[in-house]
Parts: C-alpha cells; sequence; structure tokens
C-alpha cells in the first residue's frame, strides 16, 4: 500500500496491544478505508484473531437490529453460554421473540458478554464497513461496546463515508481521518501501477482523482479506451463533476455493457444489499444470492466471497452505480422478487412491495401499516413514519389516506420530527380549506411543544371532538381518541379548573366513545383529589397490557402512576425502553419517560442518580429544540436544588421557569416553580417566605381544584403555618386533608397526611397515634425524605416532652436521613435539635475531608469573601465553574450558604503535618 504508512502503523498498534480496543476510519467515497479493513482483517488472521465482518446497507437502515443481525450471527452457538436474561435479549434481536425490545443499555450489556463469551477462547476482531449505513439501534450498541472493550480481548473497526452523517459522530470512539494521497503518494501509485500511461492521461488522471486512490486505479483503463483522436481534456461527462459521480460514470460503462440478465441479477443483489468487499460474510440467511453473474465478476464489479462461495461487489460505488443506472420498471421487478424472498420477514417483505408498487395497493398499503405497527413497538417509531406515508400514498381511497397520513403526522410528532408531521398533515387538507382532524391534533402538539402554548388550539381540538361526537360514531375511533387524549395534554398543562370543567362535561357527553386509558388520564391528571378513588387499582390493570402498548401509552400511564404515587413499580420497565425511545423511536415520549424516571428517583432519595437523569432530559430537550419539555426538566433539577439547599441553583431556574411559563399560563409548570419557592425557603428556614409561596397554590383547608401540586405540597404548608405562629390554619389543612380521603389516594399521601395530622394534634395521644401510623405505614421506606421531615418534627415535639431519649431516637433517625439524602439544611437543623437534647449530634456521615483538592482551594477563598469573579481570576475558571464546585461542596460542608464556609473548614482537622 502507497502513502498509508501512518495508517498502517496504528492499525497494528491496535492488533497488538494488550487489551481491547476500537478504532474509527473516517474518510470519503474510494479513499481506501475498505482496503484497510482487508489489511487488518489479512493481519489478524496471521495473529490468530477470529474475525467477523458485516456492512451497512442502505436498503436496511431503518430495520431495527439489522446490522447486529449481521454482526452477531456468526457468533450464535455461544449463546447457550449466556444466562436467561442473555438469551432472551438475543431472542428479540433475532426475531425469536415479541417480548418488548430491550434499552440500547440491556443490548450493549448483553453484545459485550457474548463478545467476552467468544473471545475467551480466541481474540476477536469486529470489521464493520460502511457503518453510515448501520440502523440507530445497531450503531448505538456498537458504540456502547466500542467504548467498553479496554478490558477485553476484543477490537472494533468500523469504516465510515465522511459525507453521510452517522450515529457514529456522537460515539465518542477513537477516529483515524482517512485522506486522499498526498500529490508525491498519488503520483507513485499511478507511476507503480501504470508504468506506460501516456502522458497526457497521466496528468488528467492526477488532476481528476485529486489524489483518490480508486479513481487513481480506475480512471486510467478507462481514459485509455478513448480513441486517440478525441481531445481527453474535454471527455463528456467529467467536467465539473464530483468524484463519487465520475467513478459512477466508469463502472457505469462496464454495467452497460452487461447482458440485461446479468445487470438484473446484480441490482437484485445490490437491492438486498449484498456486501461489498471479498471476505465479508453474509450472515442473513434469506440474502438474496446472485448467480450467472461471472460476465460481471470477468468486468471487475464482483468479487467471490472466500467464506460462502458467493458473489460480493467489489466496491460499495458499484452497488450504487447499479441502482442508479437502473430504469423505474426494473427497480419495481426487482423488488418485487425480493418481497417474494422475504416473505417471513413482514417488515422487509412490507418494504419491497411498497417499492415495486406503481399503483393504489389496499394489499400492500395494510402490509406497510402493519410493518410499521411493529417497528414502532420496537423502538424504532421515526422509521415508521416513511412506512405509514408510503402505506397512504398506496391507499385505495382517501378516507384510508387521511387515515394513514394523520397517522404517520401522529408518530412524527411523537418522534420528535414536528416540522415534518406538519407537511403530512398539510398534504391532507379538505377542498374546503378546513384542517382535518388529524391537522389538529399534529397543530395541537406542535403549538405545545415548541412554544407551550395552552390556549389557542384548544379550541379548535375542543370543536374537532364536537364534530365528531355529532356525526355519530358508531364506537371509539382512532382519531377522537387522540383528540381527547390531546385535550387532556392540554389541560394538564393548563391546570385550570374551568378548563377542566368543560373537558370532564365534554368527554361525559362522548356516551360509550372514550377508552378506558383516556378515562383513567382524565382522573389522574385532572384533580386526585375529588377524582382519585380507586386510580391505583386502575393504573395497575392499565400496565397489564404494557407489551401492546404503543411508547405514548406507556408514558400517559407513568404519568398516572406518578399523581397516585406508584411510580416505583414501573420505573424498571421505563428504563427498559427509554434509551430506544429517544434514539430511534418516540423522541416526546422519551423525553417524558425521563421525567418520570427523575421524578421517581427524587422520591426515593436517589438524588445523585436523579440530578444525572435531570442533566440528561435538559440537554436532550435542548437539544430537540423542544422548550416546553426544556422547561420541565429545569423544574424539576430546580425542585430537586431546593431539596438539596443549594438555593442560588434552585432559584436560578425557578426564575427561568416562571419567567417562561407564567405568561403563557402553563399552571403545571408555574405551580412547580412556587413548590420550589416553598421548598427552598423551607430548607434556609425562612418560614414566612416558604408560607407566602405554599398559600399561592392553595389556601389552608382547602386543596385547589385541577392544581396537582395543592395536595403535593401538603406538608410543605403545614410545617411553614406551624413556624409562623398559624397552628389553626395548619391544623385546618391537616383535617381538610383527611376529609378529602388523601390517605387513600395514594401512599405519599397516606404518609405526609398522617404527619400533618400528627403534627397539628393538640391531644397527646392522637398524636402518638398519627405518628405510629407514620411509622408503621409499609411504604414509609419508599419516601425517605417526607419520613424525615416526619421524624423531625416528632422528634421536636418529644424534646419539649418528658422523653427524651425518644427524641432522641427520632431526630438521630431524621439526621441521617437527610445526611443520606444529600438535604443540608434539613440535616443541619436535626443535628441543632439533637444538641437542645442535650447531646452532640453524630458526626456527619458527609464527610468535610472527602473535598477535592480544586473545591477546598475554592472554599478556602469564597471562605476569605472572594466573589465568584475575583475566585475565578485567581483559577483560571469562568465564574460560572466557581458556582458549580461551591454547589457540591455545600452539602459535603453540611452548609446552605457562603457565610458558614469559615467555620466548616474550620471543624476539618489539619492533616499538614
Amino acid at each position: 500500500m502507497v502513502g498509508r504508512e501512518h495508517e498502517l502503523a496504528l492499525l497494528g498498534s491496535l492488533l497488538t496491544s494488550p487489551g481491547g480496543r476500537a478504532l474509527v476510519l473516517r474518510g470519503e467515497s474510494g479513499v481506501g478505508k475498505t482496503t484497510l479493513l482487508d489489511h487488518a482483517v489479512e493481519r489478524a488472521t496471521v495473529t490468530g484473531h477470529r474475525v467477523v465482518r458485516a456492512i451497512g446497507v442502505e436498503a436496511e437502515s431503518e430495520l431495527p437490529f439489522s446490522g447486529l443481525h449481521q454482526l452477531l450471527h456468526p457468533l450464535l452457538p455461544q449463546l447457550d453460554r449466556l444466562d436467561e436474561s442473555g438469551r432472551s435479549v438475543f431472542g428479540v434481536v433475532f426475531g425469536r421473540s415479541t417480548e418488548p425490545a430491550p434499552s440500547v443499555m440491556a443490548l450493549g450489556i448483553a453484545v459485550l458478554d457474548l463478545l467476552s463469551v467468544a473471545a475467551s477462547q480466541e481474540h476477536l476482531l469486529l470489521v464493520v464497513d460502511d457503518g453510515q449505513w448501520l440502523d440507530a439501534t445497531s450503531t448505538e450498541v456498537l458504540g456502547f461496546v466500542g467504548r467498553r472493550t479496554a478490558s477485553s480481548a476484543v477490537r472494533l473497526v468500523v469504516g465510515l463515508r465522511s459525507d453521510i452523517p452517522s450515529g457514529f459522530d456522537t460515539a465518542a470512539l477513537p477516529e483515524l481521518a482517512v485522506s486522499t494521497l498526498s500529490a508525491q503518494a498519488s503520483e507513485q501509485l499511478l507511476d507503480t501501477r501504470f508504468p506506460l500511461l501516456d502522458a497526457g492521461i497521466r496528468r488528467l488522471v492526477l488532476d481528476e482523482a485529486c489524489g483518490n486512490p480508486l479513481a487513481l486505479l480506475e480512471l486510467p483503463p478507462f481514459l485509455s479506451s478513448v480513441t486517440a483522436t478525441q481531445d481527453t481534456g474535454k471527455l463528456p461527462g467529467y467536467s465539473g463533476l464530483p468524484l463519487p459521480h465520475r467513478l459512477q460514470h466508469v463502472y457505469g460503462t462496464r454495467i452497460g455493457s452487461l447482458g440485461a440478465g446479468v445487470r438484473a441479477e446484480l441490482l437484485r443483489g445490490a437491492l438486498d444489499g449484498v456486501p461489498a468487499g471479498a471476505g465479508t460474510v453474509t450472515t442473513r440467511a434469506s440474502r438474496y444470492r446472485m448467480t450467472d453473474a461471472d460476465e460481471a465478476a470477468a468486468s471487475g464489479l464482483l468479487d467471490t466471497d472466500p467464506v460462502t462461495g458467493g458473489f460480493v461487489f467489489r466496491h460499495p460505488l458499484v452497488r450504487s452505480t447499479v441502482v442508479q443506472m437502473a430504469t423505474p420498471n426494473e427497480r419495481r421487478d426487482a423488488h418485487a422478487a425480493l418481497a417474494q424472498v422475504h416473505r417471513q420477514d413482514p417488515e422487509r417483505h412490507a418494504a419491497h412491495l411498497a417499492a415495486a408498487a406503481v399503483d393504489p395497493d389496499e394489499q400492500v398499503a395494510a402490509a406497510l401499516e402493519a410493518a410499521a405497527a411493529s417497528a414502532t413497538r420496537r423502538g424504532g417509531s421515526a422509521g415508521a413514519v416513511a412506512w405509514l406515508t408510503r402505506a397512504a400514498e398506496l391507499s385505495e381511497n382517501h378516507h384510508d389516506r387521511s387515515r394513514r397520513l394523520g397517522d404517520a403526522a401522529f408518530v412524527a410528532g411523537h418522534s420528535g420530527l414536528l416540522d415534518h408531521a406538519q407537511r403530512l398533515v398539510h398534504s391532507d387538507r379538505d377542498l374546503g380549506g378546513a384542517e382535518s382532524p388529524a391537522a389538529v391534533v399534529t397543530a395541537g402538539y406542535v403549538a405545545l411543544y415548541e412554544d407551550g402554548d395552552v390556549r389557542s388550539t384548544r379550541g379548535q381540538v375542543v370543536a374537532a371532538i364536537e364534530a365528531l361526537r355529532d356525526s355519530g360514531p358508531k364506537g371509539p375511533d382512532e382519531t377522537l381518541t387522540r383528540l381527547v387524549n390531546l385535550l387532556l395534554v392540554i389541560n394538564q398543562y393548563r391546570s385550570d379548573q374551568a378548563s377542566w370543567q368543560q373537558a370532564h362535561e365534554l368527554l361525559d357527553s362522548l356516551d360509550g366513545l372514550v377508552l378506558e386509558s383516556s378515562l383513567i388520564y382524565q382522573d389522574a391528571w385532572s384533580d386526585v383529589v375529588r377524582r382519585g378513588a380507586g386510580l391505583r387499582e386502575r393504573v395497575d390493570r392499565a400496565f397489564a397490557a404494557l407489551q401492546v402498548l404503543e411508547p405514548w401509552d406507556v408514558v400517559r400511564l407513568g404519568v398516572a402512576a406518578y399523581h397516585v404515587d406508584t411510580l416505583s413499580q414501573y420505573r424498571s420497565q421505563l428504563q427498559r425502553i427509554v434509551d430506544r425511545e429517544v434514539e430511534t423511536g418516540a423522541m416526546a415520549s422519551g423525553m417524558t419517560m425521563l421525567h418520570l424516571i427523575m421524578l421517581d428517583q427524587m422520591a426515593a432519595g436517589e438524588w445523585d442518580e436523579a440530578e444525572q437523569t435531570g442533566r440528561r432530559s435538559q440537554e436532550l430537550t435542548t437539544a430537540h429544540r423542544h422548550p416546553l419539555f426544556a422547561h420541565h426538566s429545569r423544574a424539576y433539577l430546580a425542585l430537586l436544588a431546593a431539596m438539596r439547599g443549594q438555593l442560588d441553583t434552585a432559584r436560578e431556574l425557578q426564575a427561568v421557569v416562571d419567567a417562561w411559563a407564567r405568561p403563557r399560563r402553563v399552571g403545571f409548570l408555574t405551580q412547580i416553580a412556587d413548590a420550589v419557592g416553598t421548598t427552598a425557603a423551607l430548607s434556609e428556614g425562612d418560614y414566612e417566605a416558604a408560607y407566602l409561596y405554599a398559600i399561592g397554590i392553595t389556601r389552608p383547608g382547602f386543596f385547589e381544584p385541577c392544581a396537582h401540586q395543592a395536595s403535593r405540597t401538603l406538608l410543605d404548608l403545614v410545617e411553614a403555618a406551624l413556624h409562623t405562629g398559624r397552628a389553626e390554619q395548619a391544623r385546618q389543612h391537616a383535617l381538610a386533608a383527611r376529609a378529602a380521603g388523601l390517605p387513600d389516594v395514594s401512599p405519599r399521601l397516606a404518609l405526609i397526611t398522617y404527619g400533618a395530622l400528627a403534627m397539628t394534634a393538640a391531644d397527646e395521644d392522637e398524636a402518638g397515634e398519627m405518628y405510629r401510623r407514620v411509622e408503621a405505614h409499609p411504604a414509609g421506606p419508599n419516601f425517605p425524605f417526607e419520613l424525615a421531615r416526619v421524624r423531625l418534627a416528632h422528634g421536636i415535639r418529644l424534646r419539649h416532652g418528658p422523653d427524651r431519649q425518644a427524641a432522641r431516637r427520632s431526630l438521630t433517625l431524621a439526621a441521617e436521613s437527610f445526611e443520606r439524602l444529600g438535604a443540608a439544611g434539613w440535616a443541619e437543623r436535626a443535628r441543632t435539635e439533637l444538641r437542645a437534647c442535650g447531646i452532640a449530634a453524630r458526626a456527619s456521615s458527609v464527610r468535610p475531608d472527602s473535598l477535592t483538592w480544586q473545591e477546598r482551594r475554592i472554599a478556602d477563598l469564597a471562605a476569605r469573601g472572594l466573589t465568584n469573579k475575583e475566585i475565578g481570576e485567581r483559577t483560571h475558571l469562568s465564574p460560572r465553574t466557581v458556582s458549580s464546585h461551591l454547589y457540591r461542596v455545600f452539602p459535603k460542608l453540611g452548609i446552605t450558604s457562603r457565610a458558614a464556609l469559615r467555620d466548616a473548614l474550620g471543624r476539618i482537622p489539619d492533616d499538614t503535618g
């Protein structure tokens, strides 16, 4: 190989290094990536590696798991060495199971296990060519695997075209840019292979090839075939053409000289993604096998794979040229033949049938529709949009066309493809100009997701529902259900009593036309205080059908479970599917899944994990320009920061959320912003401010209708009222909670209702009974923050009575819980109460000496009174980075403000010797 000394050295190092490694070769078409991969395969074979190859195929780029199917098929005999959970994951991938598709992480772990088993006998080299055409799930899994090969005997090399975006672009794998050859290397290669080339043609080849090795090798024979009388400087088809097109023209000459039968054979192979390059194993049993193509092999278009003995394309550009040169009728005939080859594979069968169809065909459209539904349940919603769109094109009547376009738009909207969703519905306007119901659904979601609009489109949704109702449908209708669910979503974000009342009346008028799932959403999202009786059981029954639910239905049920505080029962299921949805599936649903996972982590006391989930959610929603979900993420991060006592962060995020949501009347978010204010004030002991925030959500003794935070902030309002001398208001509120039956609605509401009744009871026997109910409640450990707060209140009450030993027990449990959680303000309060009991509080389990060197340095400067800007100038950090360090320092030291830094640092032993 000429001019590739550096690349060959790196590949050699990869193969001989003691641990596993991964490398991505990135370059333009024809630059030599495949040749380098072939060299790696030869070198690996000599050094005792087992080599497994796969190639990305554009025709299969939307088929979930198709890349993994190629790569892992030779390793299937090793599956018996995996445990049952690993085998079940691969059962889904290889179409042997109808279980829900695993998440990227679960699948990645299973693939790592399989590779480790295979590599335990001999070193393993995985080679992927044309990686830009791999399906998204396979790309994500290979990226996951590539980042974790260091401790194994597995090596991964991937070739990518630099002109096509790929999921490997963000995989964070080491890359080697395969550039064109230098002028000197180009001349050396050309002169070595064509020493007798005419000088004029030599100059033209060097100018036209621009260092591309494939062009340097392929152009000379073509140009030399031109008659001597033709001006080689003005050959037709060459002036100003990009290099790949020039090379396709070269191959086109050879392809055009083949017989019709051979060209048809090559076309079927190309459309089925027959690999390019000798040594590539064809792993799919049903892949088309080209026959009677010796003429093409003799022309240098095909090679023979030494493993299978079948024909493979010499280069991917040969395959592309074959397809581009074929007429539409020839391509349709080839697809029709391939549909028969894949008749046992519903998704590929439908895709080829659709490509072969010319006129509307209801049978093909229905097959595509079924394939799209299958792909959606497997996490392939983005690909399902294209199939549904094609199904609409092939529909035999306007009704089915409109319905399928509506389905495509609906799935596109939930996949984060908002612009595409709008284009789809705009193509289906009625002749009179009025928008169809599907257009109303899409417009409503777009307005909500992009701008938090809970006002302007709501009237259109109501009108569309009324029109469908008045048309006299005989049963539940998909479009009607989508409109109803959209109305419920808008109302949830609006959190307005009048809007909900109108929605309740409208749904009551749809006698028998509303699905049970929608009725669950209606009761859970509107007002669990008044409509929550029996709701938990209904949510449980609905989740039992999880395997047949679409991703957006899973999310909606998850939101219902949040409102009745049973998310922990379903978090594992959400975590299994969230990765696939945010990558290749229902993006909007995936974003909400992250919110739900974060909320359950917050409730369970897994606050570090909750922050990580929140940060991931914020980055994802911001990157995909979903302002509603982005501010939703900020709101939950603000609430978490307030619980931890990170007050500056909490209030900064609170202000951002409130400034965006309040003018738009997004009551769901403004209520969370008020809850952040309440929690932050409680954390620092500013009970008056906490009370004012709390009554902004709901007044004492009453739970504001259709305000989801009204019941959730029960304990906040009671605690703030008691600390500000408003014992009567606190008691009224606790009694109102009991009268409303909140203990029967959710386990968390039961816990805080009993706590509120205990905290406000004048009678000691009643208080003791309520505290005992709190301690005995089986859900108590599931809500450690609320339980610790009730224990703190109980300990304070006991401290003022005769049983100080019991007070110490309760206060110690509270302090330990707050310290484990990282709730700095509450932990300090509990330790203060312990000291008031006459004993020294146990040292915090959060070690002050766990500060990093950088954190200690910044803390020392802040303790001296320097501002973040002044600290940044001394440490060469931005003020924002300084602020982030301080937010991590405060909970480690058990403090909530800069003013306490000096004393806290003074308690750290001097270890300087």
